[in-house]
């Protein structure tokens, strides 16, 4: 029996070294077979370069080094050209009537519209003359520089006055005969005999030389016999000339100046 149990160990230590062995060996990396290598054929290069000489050495070029800003000096504008100052005058004459003839100081100038140059600063005298019309005379100031004169003869002008005596049926009164295109009127301390009426309202007005009379008649029938303060006929007369052209134009139609 003890020989049986022998026996049996000892198949159990052979086992058991078998059984480490197989162990061992699975844990020991085995060396791997060498594979069949093909070595790759090596091509030759068509043509080796041949050797060549040294190539000389380029400098590299120098990098430019930036410049400072150079200072731009602000711009100065030109002072404006100023043109000398007129010392002459320039006169653009017209009129409302073409053709008109202008004469400045009795010198023909041309007809309107025309320019007078070089007209000497200081008064001078316009005159201006249409047919059909009264010839427009006036006192002008030329400046130096341009100016413009606009001549209307179709404008009615009336700036026409005198001192005067009023002849009432007992005594008298003095005062002033005014006439313009909107009216006539008389001034005087006596106000009881001014009045102001439009020129074209007057029923009367008329001039008696020989007996130095003025005679006015409102349209209600008032009259006023007028002479002249020294006797003087001629004024008179002048003054009746100018208001009865003024009539007879504004009875046509043409328009009184409002200036």
């Amino acid at each position: 029996m003890n020989r049986q149990v022998a026996v049996i160990g000892l198949a159990a230590v052979g086992f058991a070294a078998v059984a480490a062995a197989i162990v061992f060996r699975m844990d020991t990396p085995q060396p791997e077979e060498p594979a069949d290598v093909v070595a790759a054929p090596v091509e030759a290069p068509a043509s080796a370069p041949a050797a060549s000489a040294p190539q000389p050495v380029v400098p590299a070029e120098p990098r430019p080094v930036p410049s400072a800003p150079v200072p731009v000096a602000p711009s100065v504008e030109a002072p404006p050209v100023v043109a000398a100052a007129p010392t002459v005058g320039l006169l653009h004459i017209d009129s409302d009537v073409p053709g008109a003839q202008v004469f400045i100081d009795r010198k023909f100038i041309g007809s309107a519209p025309v320019s007078a140059e070089d007209v000497t600063p200081g008064p001078h005298q316009l005159n201006v003359s249409a047919q059909g019309f009264d010839n427009v005379v006036t006192a002008i100031d030329v400046a130096p520089g341009e100016r413009t004169i606009m001549v209307r003869f179709r404008e009615v002008r009336l700036d026409a006055s005198m001192d005067v005596v009023h002849k009432h049926r007992f005594g008298s009164c003095s005062g002033l005969l005014v006439a313009t295109p909107q009216g006539l009127r008389y001034e005087t301390s006596n106000q009881n005999d001014g009045f102001t009426t439009p020129l074209l309202d007057l029923d009367t007005f008329e001039v008696d030389y020989l007996d130095k009379n003025l005679r006015v008649r409102l349209s209600q029938g008032r009259q006023f016999n007028f002479t002249d303060p020294d006797g003087d006929a001629d004024r008179l007369f002048v003054f009746h000339r100018d208001v009865e052209n003024a009539r007879e134009r504004l009875s046509r139609g043409d328009a009184p100046a409002t200036d």
